[in-house]
């Protein structure tokens, strides 16, 4: 169960990331939606001379590093937690808990945690990159000619991988938390951890934010066609 509760939040954050794709085939994410807002902003670059764009792309790569950073500073803490398992255990035992613990279950699941912050270090730093390429490219826009649809669909794939790998690094801290939950209890880090995964569902698929981002989409893109026939 020790074993089980601890390997949970993993594998529900790899099955989430493997099954959204096919999911997305059938029914837009959020993601999926505000990848065609990227779009529509690559889109819109080229007609106007203003560091409005620089101070947006600014803003995400801000945030990206933000998180990068953190993710450094945690991966450390947990490495200097294996250097102090009996003194961590003897703190748990003392918060009254009411659960035993053993060193191997204790280094066990440090090593799961420390992959999970791994990995979102991993996929920040991949998003910051991908992130300073957007800006490269947008940087390298005339606005003496108009973007080909394969420019604009090439550097807005290029901003919507850095949008995915980002929240893929958001999406570990989520389940970083049913990680510490199993510091209580093992049943309780499982129920976290499908809390969790639920809350994620819901945000992506069924939230408020999801049916506001669409229809701007939809008002937007009819807006769009009426302009070019126009």
């Amino acid at each position: 169960m020790s074993l089980f509760a601890s390997v949970l939040p993993i594998l529900c954050w790899l099955a989430y990331n493997y099954a959204v794709p096919f999911v997305e085939r059938r029914y837009p994410s959020l993601s999926s939606i505000m990848s065609l807002q990227r779009r529509r902003w690559v889109s819109n670059i080229a007609s106007r001379e203003s560091p409005l764009d620089a101070i947006l792309s600014g803003n995400l790569m801000q945030s990206v590093s933000l998180l990068a950073s953190t993710s450094v500073l945690i991966v450390l803490a947990i490495f200097a937690s294996f250097g102090q398992i009996t003194p961590l255990m003897q703190t748990l035992a003392g918060l009254g808990l009411g659960r035993d613990y053993t060193a191997a279950a204790m280094q066990f699941h440090l090593l799961a945690l420390l992959s999970i912050f791994v990995a979102s270090f991993f996929a920040f730093t991949l998003s910051l990159r991908q992130f300073n390429h957007f800006c490269i490219m947008v940087g390298a826009i005339s606005h003496t000619r108009q973007l080909s649809e394969v420019e604009i669909d090439s550097i807005a794939m290029l901003n919507s991988l850095g949008a995915k790998n980002f929240n893929n690094g958001i999406r570990a801290y989520y389940f970083a938390v049913p990680s510490v939950a199993w510091f209580a209890s093992d049943s309780l880090s499982i129920a976290v951890t499908i809390m969790t995964l639920g809350i994620i569902v819901h945000r992506e698929f069924f939230s408020s934010a999801h049916r506001i981002a669409a229809s701007v989409t939809v008002i937007g893109h009819r807006k769009d066609s009426e302009t070019t026939k126009a």
